[in-house]
């Protein structure tokens, strides 16, 4: 009895033993599976049952000032082919191709490129997508085809402000306008994510996984200050006068004067952004920021402005229109090259008579002007939102010679951007204050919250609010009875200043002969001023005076903003005394350096002419005394006695070619030398 106890106890050790042993076998056959070899065995069963996926957020929004929607992002479909499991290439080609617009050649080279993933087609249409998945299904093509989500940008309203909006490229990245400019704060957010599938790469429990309806978290909306309503009433426009004008370009820009705020900004040609890539790159580029040119008359506000804030000018001041003066062996003659004859400063505005402002620029002297032009932002990016922006070109004061400050003061020889004469006019609209122009309101976050919003930025002060007042009235003159009148809106007081500038050629040398830019630059209604304008048509055909189209174009959409944001009209504007005919001349291209015994061509007219008829003259003419007398009483003396002056210099008359009491023939040039001392 007492063996058997003893063999059972001694079986029961040898069990326990045994089982012992399995138990420390399995302990360190685990602790070596899981410690020694874990992370390879992890990757090759994550391998087995799933796959990592690259998941992308949709791109933020990008709104109105109202929140209307202008581009928005929707996940869709790209279509790769797993080169490597494709059986028979030419059949899967034949197949595919017609569901996705490719040709079966295009399908070939990309599963001849092999490897394993090569993508067929990105960001497909929903029927597109359709149609593949039933193919893949019918023909088991599941091995060999397969779809990844991508964002696709939609721009809802085509063409519009498709210049300011820019596009985006294949990988999200945005390639210019505002999608350039914020991409890092509304490009989607891409994040890692690992599916469960079956043996055919098919997500398993595809509706818990799908992140379709994920936003991001870093991904944010761009508001921007433009009126989706103000920015088609001015493409509206502008493609009306594309039809009418037949010019290469046309380019306007809308802004708030009292907040810098860009209300529409539009160049024709234009191009859709939902086909980028069918349009010429030029067309891409927003001529509002990028194309510099010269101003021609629409300059002459700065001029004004710096006259009246220096003391040397007063609104009813008289002056005696030369007809034209030379400069430097440079002559710049009014629009139809005769003299106006007696005239006050207003007049010199109200008609932009050259020959005024660049005997007034000359008593301003090169700093001056070029102190006002830096005042009121040229020569300088006014640092809006958007890429591409120049700068402009001015003068250097010490390189200046006496027919530089004059070219200059009628807005010649230099250049600056549309966006830069909108935002002076602007200044003269906001009581004299220059603000920064703006294109984007705020920047939200992905929850809607706020996370960066646009304030009223005041850049500097240009001329004192007297002074301003007067400059605006003036202004307000030209539209009422000068060149702009076809600018006027009934029922509203407008103020502003057209141009005809000529072109100048591609390398910089010379003006392009029949190559016009013309121009409006405005605002209104005077009393409050809700919008500051520009227009500008370049290169048009036919007609190119911007009295007689761009102004018409202006008022048209002042006309319809003025509606859009219920502005009550006021009593009609104050008519001048005088009877101004319709459109008188803006005289920007008339300059020429010709040589002494040559004479005066005919020039073209840059507007109507007046009635006033030649008087009979005398042949010879007595030559005064210039001494001591300032450009301005010169001028006054020359013309009185039928001279041509010739000026170099600043200040008074020190020195003159033909001395007092001579006898010689009228129109003869005489030179006068002035200094400061």
């Amino acid at each position: 009895m007492d063996k058997r106890r003893l063999l059972i106890r001694l079986n029961i050790a040898r069990l326990v033993a045994f089982f012992l042993l399995c138990f420390i076998i399995i302990i360190l056959r685990y602790g070596w599976l899981q410690l020694v070899q874990g992370s390879e065995l992890s990757e090759r069963m994550r391998f087995q049952v799933g796959q990592d996926y690259l998941v992308q957020s949709p791109r933020g929004a990008i709104y109105d000032r109202n929140f209307r929607e202008l581009a928005a992002s929707t996940m869709t479909k790209s279509l790769f082919v797993d080169p490597n499991n494709v059986d028979n290439p030419q059949q899967l080609a034949a197949d595919l191709a017609p569901l996705i617009r490719k040709t079966e050649a295009e399908i070939l080279e990309d599963i001849n490129v092999g490897g394993g993933f090569v993508w067929v087609k990105r960001r497909l249409e929903q029927a597109e997508y359709e149609a593949v998945r039933n193919l893949i299904q019918n023909k088991n093509y599941f091995n060999c085809l397969g779809f990844r989500d991508e964002a696709k940008r939609y721009y809802p309203n085509d063409v519009l402000a498709a210049n300011v909006l820019g596009f985006v490229g294949t990988d999200d990245k945005g390639l210019d306008g505002i999608e350039q400019a914020f991409d890092k704060y509304i490009k989607g957010e891409v994040t890692e994510s690992f599916l469960y599938t079956d043996t055919l790469n098919r997500p398993i429990l595809e509706s818990i996984f799908d992140r379709h309806g994920y936003q991001g978290d870093r991904c944010k909306s761009i508001q921007l200050t433009i009126d989706a309503a103000i920015q088609f009433i001015v493409e509206q426009e502008l493609d009306r006068a594309m039809a009418e004008n037949s010019p290469v370009a046309v380019t306007c820009v809308a802004m708030n004067p009292k907040t810098g705020e860009i209300l529409a900004m539009a160049n024709r040609p234009t191009y859709n952004p939902n086909r980028f890539w069918d349009y010429d790159p030029e067309v891409w580029k927003n001529r509002a920021v990028s194309f510099i040119y010269e101003p021609g008359s629409t300059f002459k506000t700065v001029t004004a402005g710096a006259a009246l804030q220096e003391g040397l000018v007063t609104p009813n001041q008289v002056f005696v229109d030369p007809g034209y003066v030379m400069v430097s062996g440079m002559r710049i003659q009014n629009w139809n090259g005769a003299s106006f004859g007696t005239v006050t400063f207003a007049d010199i505005v109200k008609q932009s008579l050259n020959t005024g402002f660049a005997l007034i620029g000359l008593e301003l002297g090169g700093e001056k002007l070029v102190k006002y032009a830096h005042l009121f932002g040229f020569g300088e990016v006014t640092g809006i939102e958007l890429p591409g922006e120049e700068q402009g070109l001015l003068y250097t004061p010490e390189e200046m010679v006496d027919s530089d400050i004059a070219t200059m003061s009628i807005g010649q020889s230099i250049a600056v951007t549309p966006l830069q004469l909108v935002t002076a006019m602007s200044a003269v609209a906001n009581d004299g204050v220059l603000l920064k122009p703006h294109i984007v309101k705020s920047i939200r976050n992905a929850n809607g919250s706020v996370y960066m919003e646009s304030q009223v930025e005041t850049v500097r002060k240009t001329i004192d609010s007297a002074v301003d007042k007067t400059l605006v009235s003036l202004l307000e003159q030209v539209v009422a009875t000068g060149g702009g009148q076809k600018a006027k809106v009934r029922g509203y007081r407008v103020a502003g200043k057209t141009g005809t500038a000529q072109k100048v050629n591609e390398g910089g040398l010379g003006y392009g002969e029949g190559r016009y830019i013309a121009s409006f630059l405005g605002f209104g209604p005077v009393e409050n001023p809700q919008i500051a304008l520009l227009v500008m048509i370049d290169e048009p055909s036919g007609v190119f005076y911007g009295g007689q189209i761009a102004a018409p174009v202006a008022s048209r959409i002042l006309s319809q903003v003025f509606r859009y944001l219920r502005i009550e009209p006021t009593e009609t504007p104050p008519d001048d005394a005088e009877n101004i005919p319709d459109d008188v001349g803006e005289g920007d291209s008339a300059v020429s350096t010709l040589p002494k015994n040559i004479s005066t061509p005919k020039t073209e007219k840059f507007e109507e002419a007046t009635d006033e008829s030649p008087k009979e003259i005398s042949e010879e003419v007595t030559v005064p005394d210039f001494y001591h007398k300032s450009i301005r009483e010169s001028a006054r003396l020359a013309n009185a006695s039928g001279l041509i002056l010739e000026t170099s210099g600043s200040g008074y008359a020190v020195e003159q070619s033909i001395q007092p009491g001579t006898v010689v023939k009228r129109d003869s040039i005489i030179k006068i030398i002035f200094s400061p001392d």
